[in-house]
């Protein structure tokens, strides 16, 4: 039996980490006293004693918790962005290629991918490592996701009674360009420069798309809307990653619609002329919580889709 500690058990991507392992058997949970869960020494001798730790802190923290940890035989999984862009650390989105899936199977430090990444570089990267695009390509992202990312605060301002009208309509931020998400889009996709990135939340509380609009005339290769499906099928063929023919909603694609599914969805669309390249799945699931238990079935030896909903 494995033990597993969670460091940040009580936010919100360590909770659903907590209540999906909490049923496993095989597994066996570390847990720290309420009035204990910060104390430093407490959290060292959790974080060493463990097989496997995730790290579901902010960035600071994060980097704290990792450099607590002296035994080399403790897996840590870290949900925050601090090691994302850090070869030491494996990036925890196997799908992308075998070399990323062996790096997770061997390594005992791994970055668990962002939420809005994810969609991203699920959808660039393959163009990129096959050539359809030149590293460096001008791309636009948008992303609209529901008000979990934002972690408690945001739940609490979303479900506060007598809220401003302002949370009935979606709204856009990283008005600045500066997203900490943008630094690891770039470096896993090996492009040049970082998209411009339109990021916006919306009152629903779990579920996102990601969007990549592309001209056409951007692809080094020609291919045709059903030639990219084909790709992208060939390209992802296990359970968790799909490419889908095309949206089945009255041609249209609902944000919401894998909420509570730790799976991701690719559709492309669009015409001859401009294209829509499109992610969707749980930034709770497959852009989150999802990812790591992922990346930990990989480490054990499991079947990535062990425990998860597909």
């Amino acid at each position: 039996m494995k033990t597993v500690f969670i460091d940040g058990s009580a936010g919100t991507t360590g909770l659903r980490i907590y209540d999906r392992l909490s049923t496993r058997p095989e597994l066996k949970l570390v847990t720290l006293p309420d009035a204990v869960r910060k104390d430093p020494e407490k959290r060292a001798e959790a974080l060493n004693s463990c097989d496997l730790a995730f790290l579901c802190l902010p960035d600071a923290a994060a980097m704290e918790a990792a450099a607590m940890v002296t035994n080399p035989d403790v897996v840590l999984l870290d949900t925050s962005t601090a090691h994302r862009t850090n070869p030491q650390w494996a990036y925890g989105f196997p799908e992308l290629s075998k070399e990323f899936a062996d790096k997770v199977r061997a390594s005992r430090r791994i970055a668990v991918p962002g939420c809005h990444a994810s969609g991203f570089i699920a959808l660039v990267y393959p163009l990129v490592a096959a050539g359809y695009l030149d590293a460096d390509v001008l791309l636009t992202c948008h992303s609209l996701t529901g008000y979990s990312g934002g972690g408690k605060k945001m739940i609490a301002d979303y479900r506060a009674e007598g809220r401003s009208s302002l949370y009935d309509a979606p709204r856009q931020y990283g008005l600045t360009q500066q997203h900490k998400h943008l630094r690891e889009m770039k470096a896993v996709t090996g492009l040049a420069n970082e998209p411009i990135f339109c990021p916006i939340v919306a009152d629903f509380y779990s579920g996102m798309e990601v969007t990549v609009p592309l001209f056409a005339s951007q692809l080094k290769k020609k291919a045709s809307i059903s030639e990219l499906q084909t790709f992208y099928n060939n390209w992802y063929q296990g359970m968790l990653v799909r490419c889908a023919a095309e949206p089945d909603e009255d041609g249209m694609l609902s944000a919401n619609a894998f909420s509570g599914k730790d799976t991701m969805t690719i559709f492309v669309t669009g015409n001859d002329e401009r294209l829509l390249l499109t992610a969707r799945y749980d930034n709770l699931g497959k852009g989150a919580s999802g990812a790591a238990i992922e990346c930990m079935n990989l480490v054990l030896g499991l079947d990535p889709a062990t425990g998860l909903e597909t």
